[in-house]
């Protein structure tokens, strides 16, 4: 969505709950996969998208369009809500087993074809990369947590992320180059 469309929605959805709608609908999927590679849970990253949009309509008012797009807002939104999570409960990721106990998986007994079940081994090994990764990033402080999800998961420019976290791009640099260090000294 280009920004001149993007500010357009804007300023109706201060006064017109469909044009909200519309914004809704562009984001969602962006902000949830962001949230779901910061928390690596499914329920949870629902609910903090859920409050995060619920946010994002509760102060739609207060929003000044500043030619950044809206989505920055939202991670930004998205963001507070994720630190505010781990403030409240000190959540953990949930591991592809409790994944397969809570909903019921069972690979085992599947009559799979040799090219599904390549196709799931090799899934499954990036999936376990991913947790293994994800779970060294979050042992990380949320100031590292945010910048390089933002830039390795989300593939933000640097421009971008300095946008969303409301910092000067250098100070991203920094804080991607620290985390990045912090992350390689973490014991395995």
């Amino acid at each position: 969505m280009n920004l001149e469309v993007e500010q357009s929605l804007v300023l109706r959805s201060k006064t017109d709950v469909q044009a909200f709608a519309e914004l809704y609908e562009e984001y969602y999927s962006l902000i949830l996969n962001y949230v779901i590679r910061r928390t690596g849970n499914v329920d949870l990253s629902k609910d903090i998208v859920s409050n995060t949009f619920l946010k994002a309509m509760e102060n739609i008012q207060g929003f000044q369009w500043r030619n950044v797009p809206f989505s920055a807002w939202l991670y930004r939104i998205a963001n507070n809500e994720i630190s505010q999570m781990y403030r409240d409960a000190k959540k953990q990721a949930i591991s592809l087993d409790q994944l397969q106990e809570a909903y019921g998986f069972d690979f085992e007994s599947s009559e799979l074809t040799e090219e599904i079940l390549k196709a799931q081994v090799e899934l499954e090994e990036r999936h376990q990369q991913f947790l293994f990764y994800q779970n060294k990033i979050l042992e990380l402080p949320i100031k590292y947590q945010e910048v390089i999800s933002l830039r390795y998961f989300e593939e933000k420019s640097m421009k971008e992320i300095a946008k969303i976290l409301n910092k000067r791009e250098g100070t991203i640099k920094s804080l991607l180059h620290r985390g990045l260090e912090k992350l390689r000294n973490i014991d395995d």
